[in-house]
C-alpha cells in the first residue's frame, strides 16, 4: 500500500475515534446531569412545607413517610419509627404525607388535617392508629367511629368538622396525592430517608437506611 493511502486511512481513523470519544463523553455528561437533577426533583416532592413534622428541625436525617391512617402496616411500623428517632436523639426528623388507598380514608385524613388547626396533629394520629381496629372495619374507614377517639384527646369536634372542609385541607391532600403519584408511591407505608427510598420493604431495611444516613451525616 502506498504511503499516501496509509496516511489517509490513519487520518480517517483518528477522526472516527475522536468522534466516538466525544460522543461517549457527551452521553456520559448528559447522564451525569440527569443524575444530579433527579434527586432535586424528588426532594421537591418530598420536603413540602405543609407536611406535619416532628423532631429536631435542624436534624440532618429526614424521614418522609407516606401514610394511610387506615393502613394496618402503617400502624405496626409507627412505633418502630419512633424508636429509631429515640435511639438517635435530635438527629432525625419525621414528616408525614397522607395518601388514601383505603375506602373512606379521605375523611380520616381530613380529621388529621383539621386536628392540626387545634395543635393536636400528633396526638390525633397516635390516637387513631392505636384505635384503628375500632374504626377501620374490613379495610373500610368509618369516620363516625373515629370521632369519639378524637374527642377523647380534647379536640373540639364542632370546630374539627368545620375545619375538615377548609380550602387548605383540600389543597394539602391534593398536593400529597400528586407527589405520591410523581414518586410512584403505590402502597403504604412508603419511606424516604434523605431522599432515598427503601430497596425492599421491612424493618431491617428501614433501620439500615436510617443507620446509613445517620452515619453519613454525623461522621
Amino acid at each position: 500500500m502506498k504511503p499516501r493511502y496509509i496516511f489517509i486511512i490513519a487520518a480517517v481513523s483518528v477522526v472516527v475515534s475522536m468522534a466516538v470519544l466525544f460522543g461517549i463523553v457527551a452521553t456520559q455528561g448528559g447522564r451525569a446531569g440527569e443524575a444530579q437533577t433527579a434527586p432535586t426533583v424528588a426532594n421537591a416532592a418530598l420536603a413540602r412545607g405543609h407536611a406535619p413534622t416532628i423532631g429536631n428541625p435542624d436534624a440532618k436525617v429526614h424521614i418522609v413517610e407516606f401514610l394511610d391512617p387506615a393502613c394496618e402496616t402503617c400502624r405496626e411500623f409507627y412505633p418502630f419509627v419512633k424508636k429509631l428517632m429515640a435511639t438517635n436523639p435530635d438527629r432525625i426528623r419525621l414528616s408525614i404525607r397522607h395518601v388514601t388507598f383505603h375506602k373512606g380514608s379521605d375523611s380520616i385524613v381530613k380529621m388529621l388535617e383539621a386536628a392540626r388547626k387545634q395543635g393536636k396533629y400528633w396526638e390525633a394520629l397516635e390516637a387513631l392508629l392505636a384505635s384503628q381496629p375500632n374504626w377501620a372495619i374490613q379495610h373500610v374507614s368509618r369516620p363516625e367511629l373515629a370521632l369519639p377517639k378524637l374527642a377523647a384527646i380534647g379536640l373540639n369536634l364542632d370546630r374539627l368538622k368545620s375545619d375538615m372542609e377548609a380550602p387548605d385541607v383540600a389543597r394539602n391532600m391534593t398536593l400529597d396525592a400528586e407527589d405520591a403519584k410523581a414518586l410512584k408511591v403505590k402502597q403504604t407505608p412508603e419511606y424516604f430517608v434523605n431522599g432515598k427510598s427503601m430497596p425492599s420493604f421491612g424493618y431491617d431495611q428501614l433501620q439500615k437506611l436510617v443507620s446509613d444516613a445517620v452515619a453519613a451525616a454525623y461522621r
